[in-house]
């Protein structure tokens, strides 16, 4: 037997030999790009990748070496075709982005729908970015906000995406492909949930309690474990659900919604923060029918499709990985659930990720997406909030 020593420095060598071919072929891959630069083709070749690998793997019989065979060779093409994409975004070809970046963004006339009514935390979230004193409305629906960003009746649309314990918005995902808007900015606002009721009335006193779904999962240890005889009732929003309490008068009802809505519709608070968590909070975005960014965004957010295949995902991912792009978020909707025919067990991925749209790693990782998904949309450059 082999001392370990002596078997580690064999490994050395052949090692050492491995990377000078793969120099080699990084090199000619080099001159791959050159010829596609010239010639306008597309670097990822699906078909001719496949058939290279069958081929590989046809060298070896042992079932475990032809994994690995195929999963190596997967991976200097996958490097291959990166150092290509970046050629070819160096000379430029790369598909117009559409989108425009500014120093900085104009609000002073700038009309603002939110979902809702007045005391929604979307109110809050809009104040909170906009300022005070912006022109803001409301409206029936999330869709109507995005119709309105749509008919030119708004500039901006503030919309929840996600909270930190009920988890996304998916109806909000669906809509940002849909409709033609880009995100130009994002505003997180700490969840405090209170359970307010019609004055004079008690805690005793209630049955049915009103409130968003999600807002009444958020508080569910207190619905469930401390009033489990309350019967729950969805409302489109919180605030609307205070505003269905106060109307009512009923003293039997209460709404789950944030505090500062008592005093919007002369109701009291009969407990404060009854969430489950603590640090709940929703993470809200500003979307605009103008593609633009600030120069200083640092967070790029975009989707794409792939089919239900082994590895696809891992492939695209790597593109962030080789660039040194950090992702900060992924999120997949299945398309069947749109009625896309002939989609079924295929899904659109949403991705964030810490970048700028001028940046020479990201520009390089969008060249790679874009040929190698299908629907790719980038759906906003903004500043994290």
């Amino acid at each position: 037997m082999k001392d370990l020593l002596e078997i580690r420095d064999e490994i050395d060598v052949i090692d050492k030999e491995i990377v000078e071919l793969y120099k080699k072929r990084m090199a000619l891959a080099g001159e791959v790009a050159q010829y596609k630069i010239a010639n306008n083709k597309n670097v990822y070749d699906k078909v001719r990748e496949e058939q290279k690998l069958n081929k590989l793997s046809s060298y070896v019989d042992d079932n475990f070496l032809k994994q690995g065979v195929v999963e190596l060779f997967e991976q200097i093409m996958s490097t291959s075709r990166k150092r290509q994409y970046k050629m070819l975004a160096e000379h430029g070809l790369i598909k117009d982005l559409d989108y425009t970046g500014y120093d900085s963004f104009d609000f002073s006339n700038a009309r603002i729908v939110f979902q809702g009514v007045y005391g929604a935390y979307s109110q809050v979230a809009t104040e909170k970015f906009f300022g005070a004193d912006v022109s803001a409305s409301a409206v029936a629906t999330w869709r109507d906000a995005m119709e309105a960003i749509k008919s030119g009746e708004a500039d901006y649309a503030v919309l929840p995406l996600e909270n930190s314990t009920a988890g996304i918005v998916g109806e909000n995902y669906d809509l940002l492909i849909d409709y033609d808007v880009s995100i130009i900015g994002e505003q997180t606002i700490k969840i405090d949930h209170a359970l307010l009721a019609p004055k004079g009335a008690s805690i005793e006193d209630i049955k049915t309690v009103y409130s968003h779904p999600q807002a009444l999962m958020q508080c569910s240890n207190f619905l469930e474990l401390t009033h489990g005889d309350w019967e729950q009732k969805s409302m489109k929003n919180t605030a609307v659900s205070a505003k269905k309490v106060k109307e009512d008068g009923d003293i039997t009802q209460a709404a789950i919604a944030g505090a500062h809505n008592a005093s919007i519709y002369g109701l009291q608070v009969l407990e404060n923060a009854i969430q489950n968590e603590t640090e709940n909070a929703t993470r809200f975005i500003i979307v605009s029918k103008d593609r633009k960014y600030l120069k200083d965004a640092n967070k790029v957010s975009l989707s794409f499709e792939l089919p239900h295949e082994k590895g696809s995902l891992y492939h695209i991912l790597s593109h962030f990985i080789f660039n040194g792009l950090n992702m900060t978020k992924i999120e997949s909707r299945p398309l069947s659930d749109r009625n896309v025919k002939g989609k079924k067990w295929e899904y659109r991925f949403f991705i964030d990720f810490e970048g700028n749209l001028q940046q020479e790693e990201v520009i390089n990782a969008l060249r790679g997406l874009q040929e190698e998904t299908a629907a790719l949309k980038i759906l906003g450059n903004y500043i994290a909030g």
